[in-house]
């Protein structure tokens, strides 16, 4: 009924009366536009259920859905980045900073936290976009080397999500030195036997491709996930040329061998379907089994006892291959 008929008819509602429809009820897939409601988006992990369209989500998130009953101890919460350069573009970096964490309520770009699924301990480290672009900064890098510490106490295994546009510009050469600082944590963590699996989120470029990121056991991203060092745009202007179609997707990716699959379903239905992390390992040994015997010779067998596929059989079979082609 138009306005005007109302008023006619003696019909009026006063504005405390009328009903608005509540901020953020519905979600509409950025992918294919169908629209739901906020309630059956999250009770689908957050997957677009007509196109597979994986939303961005945060820690709180991922916590919440890896998990068991969303129970978890958060570890190393109250490390926060210094200025050791006393860095200032547009803004101070502590002033940047400052805001940062009175916006997001996180206090830096990763997040630590120790809890089971299916009954297995674990400990994820994830990442928050929202927090000056998931960089990589002094705390990311001490906060994956401490959970690796905390992994080899506790014998537990390693998931690292990365959500990231690389190193932190406003810490330099130490941002940078977090690529080698955790490298080589991970080298420490592959000694004493545990599994580590990267989950590449998008984006995922930079430093942190250049480093944690794609030295997983088990390196899984979720589907069209940008995963690259530069970006499109600078890899176009470098080389000249046109790229493919697709180019620096999990896809793409995927199918030149960087990484290992991709999440098609439901978010986490890798990470859910088997009862522990060595089978997961055991799959990866089933999927490069093949490759592995043809090309080095290597007995599956001992990876899989091991429970990691960086077995010291891997490397003196690759050296000994490497060298007769010499």
């Amino acid at each position: 009924m138009g306005w005007f008929k109302r008023l006619k008819e003696g019909i009026t509602t006063s504005t405390r009366e009328k009903k608005e429809t509540p901020e953020g009820l519905w979600y509409k897939c950025p992918s294919c536009k169908q629209i739901k409601t906020q309630l059956d988006h999250a009770a689908n992990a957050y997957v677009c259920d007509a196109c597979s369209y994986h939303d961005k989500v945060g820690s709180s998130v991922y916590f919440e859905l890896l998990f068991d009953n969303g129970a978890f101890t958060e570890l190393h919460e109250n490390l926060v980045s210094g200025d050791p350069l006393n860095f200032s573009d547009t803004k101070k970096y502590t002033d940047r900073l400052r805001q940062t964490i009175t916006k997001t309520g996180l206090k830096d770009a990763l997040r630590s936290a120790f809890g089971k699924i299916n009954g297995q301990d674990l400990v994820v480290c994830c990442m928050d976009f929202e927090f000056i672009g998931g960089s990589m900064g002094s705390v990311v890098g001490e906060k994956i080397a401490r959970a690796i510490d905390f992994c080899i106490t506790s014998k537990s295994p390693l998931l690292v999500i990365s959500r990231s546009g690389g190193a932190r510009m406003m810490e330099a050469a130490f941002s940078l030195m977090q690529m080698a600082k955790t490298s080589a944590k991970l080298s420490v963590l592959a000694q004493h036997r545990l599994p580590y699996i990267s989950l590449l989120t998008h984006p995922t470029t930079g430093g942190v491709t250049a480093s944690y990121a794609m030295l997983g056991d088990l390196n899984i991203a979720e589907p069209a996930a940008l995963i690259g060092f530069a970006g499109p745009r600078v890899v176009k202007e470098t080389i000249g040329k046109d790229l493919p179609k697709g180019f620096q997707t999990a896809e793409f990716v995927l199918e030149h061998g960087f990484i290992d699959r991709t999440q098609r379903t439901k978010r986490f239905d890798v990470l859910s379907d088997y009862n522990s992390f060595k089978d997961k390992i055991a799959v990866w040994g089933e999927m490069k089994k093949d490759w592995l015997v043809s090309e080095y010779g290597i007995d599956i067998k001992k990876i899989l006892i091991t429970g990691s596929p960086r077995h010291d059989d891997y490397f003196t079979s690759r050296t000994k291959k490497n060298t007769k082609e010499k």
